[in-house]
């Protein structure tokens, strides 16, 4: 089992950054791909972006590319998403998640992960 617990999340005003971070337990970290996804009041849960554990891929919404950033410290345990440029849109719960299943290419389906953070909230003011 492994556990996911986010951090970071809160009120910024737009424009502004905020780096999230999603700290695992339970399971050698290095061996799973991880993503980051959010759900926004009214609207289903959507993908953000995904490192996978070989560190060699990362992919992104095309809503988000340019402006945020996944990252990993396999020495910490820890991925994070460097989120610059924020708009009011990006207002949403944020999730983590990881995949145990060694995949060489980035997941971007809810259905592919097999561990959940409970989310942290950032709210973007405009």
């Amino acid at each position: 089992q492994v556990q996911l617990v986010e951090s970071g999340g809160g009120l910024v005003q737009a424009g502004g950054s905020l780096r999230l971070s999603c700290a695992a337990s339970g399971r050698a970290f290095s061996s799973l791909s991880m993503g980051w996804f959010r759900q926004a009041p009214g609207k289903e849960r959507e993908f953000v972006a995904a490192i996978i554990w070989s560190l060699r891929s990362t992919y992104y919404a095309d809503s988000v590319k340019g402006r945020f950033t996944i990252s990993r410290d396999n020495a910490k345990n820890t991925v994070y998403l460097q989120m610059n440029s924020l708009k009011p849109e990006d207002t949403a719960v944020y999730y983590c998640a990881g995949d145990q299943t060694l995949t060489v290419v980035p997941r971007t389906q809810e259905k592919e992960y097999d561990y959940w953070g409970q989310g942290t909230q950032v709210t973007v003011a405009s």
